[in-house]
């Protein structure tokens, strides 16, 4: 009986304890989460749906939100724990999770104001905070309600006398709605890509062959300068400074890391629409913070794909590789897996020239979140390191995003159609040529 009583007397202790325990609400719990995970995207004028800087913004979905975190759908995040650690993991702790859910759990109380953290000064419409230049397209360009629109292209002039390095940069489309993607690539002074279109223009280099090809047809004078804009159009650049695509982060790189944009370059925008039955223009724009000082190292984008493949009707797990052999010591810095809409998952395997082999990346794709990943640390890559990217394409009838099951896929620029590109960014010495990361030594 004695026992029985104690029993009781404890379980009753604990129940008023438990009850006794103070809830958790938004001021003093939520809101320190939400600056931490959550309102770089859930804030006016970016890509979420809704912002989450304030309890009146945030309380209408506080069911959505545990369920959201719950199922570890938010903060998106892709990458296979067994493999690598990577410091932009924006995951909540099972900790953030329970606290979250027990605030919804509980009606989502506000609690006192006071005990609110201190609102974090967003720059409206930058992630990369106030940019210390702002590049713009100088004229709208309009898309159509229907069809498929080929990728534009225009020739901005950065107006810069000197070398100029950027530690932060940004690429932000002036109507996401119909933006599907943006690469700013630099052109060099001298450089033949792009040479002939005049700056300013949105075009299309497929435009400038049909053009020729017309032009030609018809005896026309300007035949030979068409078919030279054509040419030159179809010339590639050397250097990548930053994109957008859906969840894809701003270049923000390390104190001591910059990109370089030398003096007299242009910038040329490829510009992916997609038009969703409703006419609309765009004019994006690209901001840059740059490096207060010379930087140590100069970061560099590269990549390794496959073009040549053809992923058969109905396949549901279609394997297309890549590789590339470095040339020079490096560093890597982060990776960015790109593929479409039958993208399934994508593998980066690093192996040295010792022999020793590591899968340093494996994500479960998803086309609507391009994310980059940034190891914890650079991993060194000596000289005669291979990286191996692995991809598998799901075009079977069972991948609720495909276009079509039924058709043999190949590479393509349009979304319907498939790309496989393991891109990654390295650290190199800031006088050293990054064409040297894929050309091999005289003599090798």
């Amino acid at each position: 009986m004695l026992i029985r009583s104690l029993l009781l007397s404890v379980t009753i202790t604990a129940l008023c304890a438990a009850g006794n325990q103070p809830k958790a609400t938004f001021n003093k719990d939520v809101l320190p989460i939400m600056q931490k995970h959550c309102q770089n995207c859930h804030r006016s004028g970016e890509v979420a749906p809704m912002s989450l800087i304030t309890y009146q913004e945030a309380r209408p979905w506080a069911k959505a939100i545990r369920e959201a975190v719950i199922t570890k759908k938010m903060p998106p995040w892709f990458a296979d724990r067994h493999y690598g650690h990577f410091k932009n993991d924006p995951s909540l702790s099972q900790t953030e999770i329970d606290t979250i859910a027990a605030w919804a759990d509980s009606g989502a109380p506000e609690g006192n104001p006071k005990d609110a953290p201190k609102p974090i000064d967003w720059v409206e419409g930058w992630g990369i905070g106030k940019p210390d230049v702002v590049l713009s397209m100088p004229v709208e360009y309009h898309v159509p309600a229907t069809g498929t629109v080929e990728y534009q292209y225009i020739v901005i002039p950065t107006g810069f006398t000197k070398d100029t390095w950027v530690q932060m940069a940004e690429a932000r489309p002036g109507n996401r709605a119909v933006t599907h993607h943006i690469v700013v690539f630099v052109r060099e002074p001298g450089s033949a890509y792009m040479r002939d279109v005049k700056p300013g223009v949105v075009f299309s280099p497929k435009s400038l062959a049909q053009e020729a090809k017309d032009a030609a047809a018809a005896n026309s004078a300007d035949a030979a300068t068409k078919r030279r804009q054509a040419s030159s159009a179809a010339g590639f650049p050397t250097e990548i400074v930053v994109g957008y695509a859906p969840g894809t982060d701003p270049v923000r790189l390390e104190s001591g890391q910059a990109k370089l944009i030398k003096a007299g370059s242009d910038l040329v925008l490829q510009l992916h629409y997609t038009p969703n039955g409703k006419a609309a223009t765009d004019r994006s724009e690209v901001g840059f913070v740059l490096a207060k000082e010379t930087p140590k190292e100069r970061v560099y984008t590269s990549n390794a794909g496959n073009l040549g493949f053809a992923i058969p009707p109905g396949d549901p797990n279609y394997e297309v590789k890549a590789s590339l052999v470095v040339q020079t010591d490096t560093r890597l810095v982060d990776f960015n897996p790109h593929m479409h809409l039958r993208g399934k998952d994508f593998e980066y395997r690093i192996t040295y020239p010792t022999g020793e082999s590591e899968v340093a990346l494996k994500v479960k794709y998803d086309f609507n979140w391009q994310l980059y990943y940034r190891p914890e640390k650079p991993i060194v890559l000596p000289a005669g390191t291979r990286i191996d990217c692995t991809a598998h394409f799901d075009n079977s009838a069972n991948n609720p995003a495909n276009p079509d099951p039924t058709k043999t896929v190949r590479w393509g620029e349009q979304s319907w159609e498939e790309m496989m590109f393991g891109w990654f960014d390295v650290a190199i010495a800031v006088d050293q040529d990054p064409m040297d990361l894929r050309r091999a030594k005289k003599g090798d």
